[in-house]
Formats: structure tokens, C-alpha cells, sequence
């Protein structure tokens, strides 16, 4: 392999290939026509003695040695085209972008809806998919580039991801209008005796789960209350709108509901904050199209004074 010999005219079809995993869409970038794409892509194959990218249902997928080169060349041709300009080479608004974020069943219905309507105004070129990741497999599906952003309750615990809070909050019970605790008076916030009493709805994600809600209720000695576990968090508003139990749920899922009238959100006695973040790799930092999706994400989702403004005020009624 001779560095010399390659063109480097080759190496912005390989960039862009991999941005897009598609030979034709690399093609539509570039103002290329396919079979063009097609014999730059070849050539690359040749000088590198390897296949570079693989059919698969879901696109191309680079290849490992494809995975080493190419993020290193779009990282270089980007600076290289920052400093020729004296600009960033990101535009939103003409950017052919596949997004891939990790969002958990919550933060799907919490996250996507808001952050598509963004992209549509200001981005309507951009696509995205959430590949819902295991919250333990999370750092190294970033470091493979099989995601670009997560958001959750996540820790940075490895080396080279970095991190941003976006908010804290507490889980809290929700019922109808109509449910009252069996014992005590009905307050803001529901007694171990009250809640002792109560049959819960829990959510459980298979792919994001992470445990806090069994912590805290098995903290609060009340497990053998569940008497619903769920695997989604689709069918917990009917539940509470529609049955005498009581569900267990994040207070942005309370804030979600799209009857609240019908609905009454209760807290929950020594309930504990969570932290949900936005995770990203160190290899992105500087990438004028990450730098622009965090802070997109940031805007939309950030409100890190929530825990304060909980401890001043109870919820009320919905």
C-alpha cells in the first residue's frame, strides 16, 4: 500500500459513503452519478485490500478496517476544509445526516416527537433512527460508531465518552381523578402507610432498563404491592385512567399526559433523584455536525433546575 498512489479525490467518496451507507446517496452528495460512485468505491477496494463496506439490511456497514480509517479521514477533511474556509462546513439545512441515538422506550415517546420537528424545520434532509442499546453496551456502541448521541439515565464510566446533564427528576405515582388512598388523608404526597396499601404499575424495558424503580420500592419495602410489570410504558396511562392502581412513573411521563384532567399525580415519600444525560464519544467533539445536534438536544431537553423547582413545590392536581 502506497500512500503515494492514492488519489485523495477518493478519499471524500469513502467519507461520504460512510456517512450515508449508501453508494447512491454518497453519489447524490457529491454530484456523482452511481456507476462514478460505484468505480471510486472499487478503486478504494483496490488501494486498501479490503472490501470497506458490506450489504446489510439496514444499509452498507463498514468493515473494522473501514471503522479505523474513515472517521480519522472525515475528522481530517473537515478540519482541512475549516481552515481553507475559515468556516465550519456543517449546514443543517442542507445536511443528508442519519442520525442514530439510543433512546430508551420513554425516551422515545419523551424525545423523538419534539426533536423530529425541529429536524423538519430547520434540517429536512437529516434522518434519524433510534437503536435502542443496552444501557451497559452504550459506551462501546458509541465507540463503534453505532450510535452518535445517547440519552438516559446513564453514567460516563469509560474512557473517551463525554457527558451532559440535562435534567434530574423523581418518579412519582399517578392514578385517576377519582382514586384515593385506602388509609389517611389525602395529601400532595402519599405515606409508606398509603402506599403500603396500594397496588402498583411498573415499567420495565427489556433494552434501557436500569432497575431504579424496584431500588426504590424494594428501599420502601412495598415489591409485593406490584401487581402489574410491564414492558413498555405505552399502556400505563390507560391503566391509571381505567383501574384502582397506582403507577409508578418519572415525573416528565406525568408532565406528558395528553388528558391530565383525568388524571391526579402524587409524590412519593422518599423517592430519590435520577440523573438522565446525554452521552456522546470524545471523537465527535469537535465535529461541527455533533457540536450542532448536542446543542439542538441541549436546547430542546436541558432544564437542570428541575430538582430545585420540585423541592419548592408539590405537584397538584393535573
Amino acid at each position: 500500500m502506497n500512500f503515494r498512489q492514492l488519489d485523495l479525490n477518493l478519499l471524500r467518496v469513502l467519507v461520504t459513503i460512510y456517512r450515508t451507507r449508501s453508494v447512491t446517496g454518497a453519489g447524490k452528495v457529491l454530484s456523482l452519478s452511481q456507476s462514478a460512485t460505484s468505480n471510486a468505491l472499487a478503486r478504494l477496494r483496490h488501494f486498501f485490500h479490503d472490501d470497506l463496506f458490506v450489504r446489510a439490511p439496514a444499509g452498507l456497514q463498514p468493515t473494522r478496517l473501514c471503522e479505523g480509517v474513515a472517521p480519522a479521514v472525515l475528522a481530517q477533511l473537515r478540519s482541512l476544509e475549516a481552515t481553507v474556509t475559515g468556516q465550519e462546513a456543517f449546514d443543517p439545512a442542507t445536511t443528508r445526516m442519519h442520525w442514530r441515538l439510543s433512546l430508551s422506550d420513554l425516551g422515545e415517546m419523551m424525545f423523538l416527537p419534539p426533536l423530529v420537528a425541529l429536524l423538519r424545520l430547520q434540517a429536512p434532509q437529516a434522518r434519524v433512527s433510534n437503536i435502542s442499546v443496552a444501557a451497559s453496551d452504550v459506551a462501546s456502541a458509541l465507540e463503534a460508531r453505532e450510535i452518535d448521541l445517547a440519552v438516559g439515565i446513564l453514567q460516563r464510566r469509560h474512557r473517551g465518552i463525554r457527558a451532559e446533564l440535562l435534567f434530574r427528576e423523581q418518579y412519582v405515582a399517578i392514578t385517576s381523578r377519582a382514586w384515593r388512598p385506602a388509609v389517611g388523608r389525602a395529601g400532595p404526597t402519599l405515606s409508606m402507610a398509603q402506599l403500603a396499601q396500594a397496588g402498583l404499575v411498573v415499567a420495565s424495558p427489556t433494552a434501557t432498563f436500569h432497575s431504579i424503580v424496584e431500588q426504590m420500592l424494594a428501599k420502601m419495602k412495598v415489591t409485593d404491592r406490584i401487581v402489574v410489570q410491564a414492558r413498555h410504558f405505552g399502556a400505563l396511562s390507560e391503566l391509571a385512567l381505567t383501574t384502582d392502581l397506582l403507577v409508578v412513573a418519572p415525573e416528565s411521563y406525568a408532565r406528558s399526559l395528553r388528558q391530565p384532567g383525568d388524571f391526579r399525580v402524587w409524590r412519593l415519600p422518599q423517592a430519590p433523584f435520577y440523573e438522565v444525560r446525554l452521552l456522546w464519544h470524545a471523537s465527535t467533539e469537535r465535529d461541527a455536525a455533533h457540536q450542532w445536534m448536542r446543542a439542538v438536544l441541549q436546547r430542546l431537553f436541558s432544564r437542570q433546575d428541575a430538582a430545585q423547582k420540585a423541592a419548592r413545590s408539590a405537584p397538584q392536581a393535573a
